[in-house]
């Protein structure tokens, strides 16, 4: 089935679904990652975002039970250049056009996702339309430059849970406070901006209790719980967007260890009185370079942010710089001098890879002994 990708400047690619007929709009952006589809698709990071992989060929190990990062899809459409519809991998439970079906979301083949991706190194990330439906090249993108753009709006509020639950090998307990179910040595409350499974995995693995909270949650009803250190995920979006969380991290700060990672770091930064900027087309993929400047080594990360912090907007004699992206020199990592509190842009819960950074959730127990 045709299927035509309008991109709000004028540009429009041709290709084909291969999830049947429909019509989608987002903010088109590109994954460099060789793997990882499964997990690209359930991180609420990409909320609002039509992701484009780099990568040639795209479903050959098909979709798995476990690998989910979340309870849903979140990207609206997946764009590649090839589709394979038969899956070699013995964990293999469905392919993935069947997973985006389920869902109803577009998968697109037949793309010259080499140019697509040039276009937004050169042009930069921007609002784009997907259709079968709609195949008037004028129309579409009439309709992409009416998108709203993700920049100042919320998304955190429509991605975090509802309800505060635990977390267990088994997965969620729902409940409000730390229980016997959710036992471990060191409670931490985790303020839920849009959080992959996987960073509450790697908590629990370190003898934590780990409490998911809304991020509506006040700070004083987090600080009532006594918990032992505070998370802060990633998340999507416009970070300056999001409504209510640095108010709650600026009094968390005071009293907690906080780790913060993604939109989580981001919000770290907002709250040491520091600005964020729209990158021009973002980093996402799981072969980022950042450099530890504290041991001098050079780890290779999973990202996916389109917004970061701005280094020269923060106290220099508060905040220290730590990580440093070293494709544009960006902040990918920074630690306060008066309060215990450290956060990186990267992901280092390494779903699906890579392990380099891993050793970031160990410092974070290190804080709460």
């Amino acid at each position: 089935m045709k299927a035509l990708i309008a991109l709000e400047d004028g540009t429009f690619f041709e290709g084909t679904s291969f999830t049947g007929k429909g019509e989608t709009s987002g903010e088109i952006v590109f994954n460099t990652s060789m793997s990882g589809y499964q997990e690209v698709l359930t991180d609420p990071s990409y909320t609002g975002q039509i992701v484009t992989m780099t990568y040639p060929i795209i479903g050959s190990y098909g979709i798995n039970d476990d690998d989910n990062e979340s309870a849903k899809i979140h990207p609206p459409a997946m764009i590649m250049r090839e589709y394979n519809a038969i899956p070699s991998n013995f964990r293999s439970t469905q392919t993935l056009a069947d997973f985006l079906k389920n869902e109803n979301i577009l998968g697109i083949e037949g793309v010259d996702t080499r140019a697509l991706t040039k276009h937004i190194r050169e042009a930069g990330a921007m609002m784009c339309v997907i259709s079968t439906e709609d195949l008037d090249s004028e129309s579409l993108v009439s309709k992409a430059k009416n998108c709203e753009s993700l920049v100042g709006r919320d998304l955190v509020k429509d991605i975090t849970c509802s309800e505060p639950y635990g977390w267990t090998p088994n997965g969620p307990v729902p409940g409000s406070n730390f229980s016997s179910a959710t036992h471990g040595k060191y409670k931490v409350a985790c303020i839920d901006l849009g959080l992959k499974y996987n960073q509450l995995r790697l908590l629990t693995d370190r003898n934590c209790s780990v409490q998911v909270l809304p991020a509506s949650t006040p700070a004083a009803d987090i600080l009532a719980m006594n918990p032992d250190g505070v998370f802060l995920s990633n998340g999507p979006g416009d970070p300056a967007a999001v409504e209510g969380v640095v108010e709650t991290v600026q009094e968390i700060l005071k009293h907690k260890p906080v780790f913060g990672i993604c939109l989580g770091h981001q919000m770290l930064g907002l709250a040491y009185g520091g600005t964020s900027y729209k990158l021009k087309f973002g980093h996402r993929g799981s072969n980022q370079p950042v450099k530890d400047l504290s041991t001098g080594k050079i780890e290779i990360t999973a990202q996916n942010h389109g917004f970061c912090v701005d280094l020269d907007s923060l106290n220099k004699d508060e905040v220290e710089l730590t990580h440093v992206n070293l494709n544009d020199g960006s902040l990918e990592g920074m630690a306060h001098k008066k309060y215990s509190a450290f956060s990186v842009q990267h992901h280092p819960e390494n779903a699906p890879g890579p392990h380099d950074s891993i050793y970031l959730f160990d410092r974070f127990i290190e804080a709460m002994r």
